[in-house]
């Protein structure tokens, strides 16, 4: 691991909580490198939740090669994105997705369960 991502790595887990996580991310990277993550988090948990490449284009506005470079961190990557996942998950947090309202959003395939 080079120095430059060490000490990434050491200033990420130096964060206490989300609010100082947006300061630092706000401080951080510029805005549009905000979105391209935010979309990707938001892909990768659709994903994880059995969204459809089709829902997710819609729905999101990511081409299918963003959805298919997601798609292989999530399932063949370091397995960060699904350790998260699976405590938000367990916490009741994974859905819905950020801005939609928690009463009306349903949870992909609840109608399944």
């Amino acid at each position: 691991m080079s120095g430059d991502l060490e000490f990434a790595f050491a200033v990420l887990s130096q964060v206490r909580n989300a609010e100082e996580l947006g300061r630092l991310l706000e401080d951080w990277l510029t805005f549009r490198e905000q979105e391209e993550l935010m979309l990707r988090l938001n892909i990768a948990r659709r994903l994880f939740l059995g969204q459809t490449y089709e829902t997710i284009e819609t729905e999101t506005g990511a081409s299918s090669t963003t959805i298919s470079r997601v798609r292989r961190a999530l399932y063949r990557g370091a397995d960060g994105y699904r350790t998260v996942f699976e405590r938000l998950a367990a916490a009741g947090r994974l859905w819905p997705p950020a801005g939609e309202d928690p009463a009306v959003a349903e949870t992909p395939g609840a109608a399944d369960r």
